[in-house]
C-alpha cells in the first residue's frame, strides 16, 4: 500500500474546513464522508490542533447523542462521530482535561434508563459498542466510568438488592436473554479497561465502597444463567477479567453473604461463588485453548482469593488438593484437577506454568515438603529455584497462613516411606546397577563418569549447577576438579584399542 502525509497547515485547514461542515445542515451521504475523514485525521496524535476545543468536542458528542432519529443513515454518522471522539480524546491529554471539565453536557445517552430498558429492542449492538467506548474515555477522565457503567449493569440485569453488598439471586429465574447478555459482555468489557488503569492504586474509602458495590454486582453475574453455554462462559469469562483488575481487599464481598441450604459452604461461609470459579477454571482446563488468555486470570484470581482470605483457601484446597490416597501414578498423570495443574507447572508458556504453580503453593500455604508432596521435585523445581527455595527452607510468607496440620490418609502413611521424591510416586523395585561390582569397579566408574561431566562442561554441551545456601541454582565452576587433565587423558588411553593406543603414546 502507498502512504502519503499531509503537511500540518494543510491537515489544519481540513480540520477547520470539516468541522464547519458537520455543524451544519448536510446531507447524510456528505455528513458520512466528513466524519470518516474527520476519522482518519484523528488518528495523528500531532497535528489534533482544532480538534481539541471545547467547541469541537462538544459538537461530535451531540452528534453522537442518541437523540437522533434512529434512521439507518443517522446510525451510522453516530457510529462514526463517537469513533473520532473517542481517537481525539484517546490521542490527545488535552482532549481528556477539557471532556473531563464538559463531562457533564459529554455523556453520551444522558438517558441511560431509556438506552438499558428492556422494552428497548432497536438498538444496534454496534452502535451500542460505540456508546460504551465513548462513555468510557469521557467518563474515566475523573476515574468515573466505574459509577456510570456499574448503575448501567445494574439496570441492565434489574437487580435486587438484599442487606449491604447483597444482590438477591433468585435460582428459579429463568436464563437472560441473548440481547441482554450481549449487552452485559459490552459493559464488562468496558469496565475491565476502566479498572485495570487504577487496579494497582490503593482505593480510598470513597473508592472501596464503590468496588465493594461492583463486586456484589459481578457476583450476580457468575451466578447468572444464559442461553447458550458458549454465551455464558463468554460472560463469565469477562466477569473474571474484571475481578481480577479490583483491589483484593475488596474482593470479600464474594463471600460475605448469607449462607441458605442449597449453597455451597465451607466453615458457615458462603462458597457459591467460589465454586462456580472452579467450574469455570476445570471448563477452561479441558479445553485447553489459548490458556494463557483465557486461563491465567482465573489461575490469578483464585491464587489472590486463596491468599488473603482463609476460608477460601479451605475450600479450593478440598477441591483441588484432597488427601491423597493414590501414590502408585506420578501427580502430572492424575485426571483430577491437581493433574491437569501439574501438569501446566512444565508447560512451554511460562506465565501459564507460574500461575498453576502459584495456586498450588498457595494452597500448600507456601509450605516446601508440602508442595513436593503433592507435585513431586521434578515439577516443583521451577517455582522453588524462583523462590530460592531449593534447600528446603521455609517461604518468607509461611507466617501469614493458619498453623492447621496436614492430614495423611492411611494409604499415604503406609506408602509414604517408598515414594519417590523426585516423581511423587512409589516406583517399582529396579535392580541395583553396581551390583557384582568390587570396591575398585565402583571407584573407577565414579572417575570416569567424573571424567565425562568435566569434559561436556568444558566443551559448554552442560553446566553442572549445585544449590546455594540461598537455596538458588549456581555453577559449580571449579568444584568438580578432583579429576585431572592427567587423569582425563590416562581414562581416554584406556577406552582405547591396543594399536591406537600405542600410536598415541608414541
Amino acid at each position: 500500500a502507498e502512504c502519503f502525509f499531509f503537511n500540518t497547515e494543510a491537515q489544519e485547514r481540513q480540520k477547520v474546513t470539516l468541522l464547519c461542515f458537520i455543524g451544519s445542515q448536510l446531507q447524510p451521504a456528505v455528513l458520512r464522508v466528513c466524519l470518516h475523514t474527520l476519522r482518519i485525521l484523528s488518528r495523528d496524535r500531532r497535528a489534533l490542533g482544532h480538534m481539541v476545543t471545547d467547541s469541537a468536542l462538544l459538537t461530535l458528542a451531540h452528534m453522537g447523542d442518541n437523540s437522533e432519529e434512529q434512521e439507518e443513515d443517522g446510525e451510522v454518522c453516530r457510529k462514526e462521530a463517537l469513533k473520532v471522539l473517542c481517537n481525539v480524546i484517546y490521542n490527545s491529554p488535552r482532549a481528556q482535561e477539557r471532556a473531563s471539565a464538559l463531562r457533564p453536557y459529554m455523556l453520551i445517552r444522558t438517558n441511560m434508563h431509556v438506552f438499558w430498558s428492556p422494552e428497548i429492542k432497536s438498538v444496534k449492538e454496534p452502535c451500542f459498542t460505540s456508546d460504551l467506548k465513548a462513555q468510557w474515555f469521557v467518563c474515566s477522565c475523573q476515574e468515573r466510568g466505574v459509577s456510570v457503567l456499574t448503575k448501567a449493569l445494574e439496570q441492565c440485569l434489574a437487580v435486587s438488592w438484599g442487606v449491604e453488598y447483597e444482590v438477591l439471586t433468585d435460582s428459579k429465574q429463568p436464563p437472560i436473554s441473548m440481547e441482554v447478555s450481549q449487552k452485559v459482555i459490552e459493559i464488562l468489557k468496558t469496565l475491565f479497561n476502566i479498572t485495570h488503569m487504577f487496579h494497582r492504586q490503593e482505593p480510598d474509602e470513597e473508592d472501596a465502597a464503590l468496588y465493594r458495590h461492583l463486586v456484589a454486582v459481578l457476583r450476580h453475574c457468575l451466578l447468572l444463567s444464559c442461553e447458550g453455554e458458549d454465551t455464558l462462559e463468554e460472560l463469565q469469562g469477562h466477569t473474571v477479567n474484571v475481578l481480577s483488575a479490583l483491589p483484593l481487599t475488596c474482593l470479600d464481598v464474594l463471600v460475605s453473604v448469607q449462607v441458605d441450604q442449597a449453597s455451597h459452604k465451607c466453615e458457615g461461609v458462603n462458597m457459591d461463588c467460589v465454586h462456580k470459579l472452579l467450574l469455570f477454571m476445570n471448563r477452561r482446563l479441558n479445553r485447553g485453548q489459548k490458556l494463557k488468555e483465557k486461563l491465567t486470570p482465573v489461575l490469578n484470581l483464585l491464587t489472590e482469593s486463596s491468599r488473603v482470605h482463609r476460608e477460601t483457601r479451605h475450600y479450593i484446597r478440598q477441591k483441588i488438593l484432597p488427601p491423597l490416597r493414590d501414590v502408585a501414578i506420578r501427580p502430572e498423570q492424575d485426571s483430577s484437577l491437581r493433574g491437569q495443574l501439574v501438569r501446566l507447572m512444565t508447560h512451554v508458556d511460562t506465565d501459564v506454568k507460574d500461575c498453576a504453580a502459584e495456586l498450588l503453593f498457595v494452597l500448600c500455604k507456601e509450605n516446601v515438603s508440602r508442595f513436593v508432596k503433592y507435585t513431586g521435585y521434578g515439577n516443583a523445581a521451577g517455582l522453588l529455584a524462583a523462590r530460592g527455595l531449593l534447600n528446603g527452607r521455609m517461604s518468607s510468607s509461611n507466617s501469614q497462613y493458619s498453623s492447621d496440620s496436614d492430614s495423611d490418609t492411611e494409604e499415604y502413611r503406609e506408602a509414604k516411606a517408598k515414594i519417590n521424591l523426585v516423581t511423587g510416586r512409589v516406583e517399582a523395585d529396579q535392580p541395583d546397577p553396581m551390583e557384582g561390582m568390587t570396591d575398585e569397579e565402583k571407584e573407577e566408574e565414579a572417575r570416569h563418569l567424573i571424567s565425562m561431566i568435566n569434559r561436556l562442561s568444558r566443551e559448554q554441551i552442560i553446566q553442572p549447577m549445585g544449590v546455594t545456601a540461598e537455596g538458588r541454582l549456581a555453577p559449580l565452576w571449579g568444584q568438580m576438579s578432583d579429576c585431572t587433565l592427567e587423569e582425563e587423558e590416562e581414562e581416554e588411553l584406556n577406552l582405547m584399542p591396543e594399536g591406537g593406543k600405542d600410536s598415541q603414546m608414541e
